[in-house]
């Protein structure tokens, strides 16, 4: 299933219309007001995601923020894709992981969205998780909404690290088996590097 927000596909448009931009590739992200973390700095009119979920076969591609303001259907539409699919539960992601996330992919260069592999998790998943992998932490941000497990086929998991360890907007975590990078919007700090 693919899911793009109606919102954000008018969006884009009228925004590369109005702003005579040829392609949304050229905005960077900002911050919105002044205490606002350096990973947003010098950015443009709107935030987006791209994602792939390699669990359930869906895919979204949604405009969320728009100069200042966050678009709280397209926020539910991502809230529900990030979802632990084992237990069919959605939680409210948290919006500063999201933003990192998005600057994260900015850096990147690329038009091919993340992989998916885990977002939110219930403490029922995590703890089934954490009975066959060490690597699966007790407290585990996911369980709050605040992390994402995310791989790319054409960066390696060494290039998504690096990008997201220099906007210091939180956890970076790079896992080599299987391949992914684990972005948090918890205390800044990185392992496994």
């Amino acid at each position: 299933m693919h899911y793009k927000s109606e919102i954000a596909d008018q969006v884009t448009r009228r925004g590369i219309l109005l702003t005579g931009l040829a392609s949304a590739a050229a905005l960077t992200a900002t911050p919105v007001f002044s205490s606002a973390p350096g990973y947003l700095r010098g950015s443009g009119h709107f935030r987006r995601l791209k994602l792939s979920a390699r669990a359930t076969g869906e895919s979204i591609d949604a405009i969320y923020w728009i100069d200042g303001n966050y678009i709280l259907p397209v926020l539910d539409e991502i809230n529900f894709f990030m979802r632990d699919w084992r237990a069919g539960a959605v939680k409210e992601m948290d919006r500063r992981n999201l933003d990192f996330i998005a600057a994260t992919h900015l850096l990147l260069d690329t038009s091919e969205p993340f992989t998916l592999l885990s977002g939110y998790r219930t403490a029922k998943t995590n703890a089934m998780l954490r009975r066959r992998s060490r690597r699966v932490a007790r407290n585990s941000l996911h369980v709050a909404g605040k992390a994402a497990d995310l791989g790319m086929r054409t960066r390696s998991t060494g290039q998504i690290a690096r990008a997201a360890r220099s906007l210091r907007g939180g956890g970076v975590g790079t896992y080599r088996r299987p391949s992914f990078v684990h972005i948090d919007s918890g205390d800044v700090r990185s392992w496994n590097t």
